[in-house]
């Protein structure tokens, strides 16, 4: 996300606080009503926000997890692309020898 995506989603934020405000106070709510529910509202949205981001931490399904798996990815497959076919032989009966020795393991 760019620096401009950021300022303009905090402005956002700011001016739908700012219309359910005006919204609550149109509907008959008091202004020290309208500030409270509004708060509210704000606080409960951040909360929710939290929420998805910690829940994408810990189940690491962030931007940089993705992106470093995806680099790791290509960087093997590469390194495989790169092999000869004897370098290619040689590593298929080094995973097939170890394949029994894990199994009885």
């Amino acid at each position: 996300m760019r620096r401009i995506d950021a300022i303009g989603i905090a402005f956002g934020i700011f001016v739908s606080g700012g219309i359910l405000y005006l919204l609550l106070q149109a509907v008959g709510f008091d202004s020290i009503q309208a500030g409270i529910w509004t708060q509210a509202a704000l606080v409960m949205g951040l909360l929710g926000w939290l929420a998805t981001y910690l829940f994408r931490v810990f189940t690491q399904q962030m931007t940089y997890n993705q992106q470093l798996k995806d680099y790791e990815t290509a960087v093997l497959q590469k390194r495989l692309e790169e092999l000869t076919p004897e370098e290619l032989a040689a590593l298929e009966a080094q995973l097939q020898a170890e394949e029994p020795a894990e199994e009885t393991s």
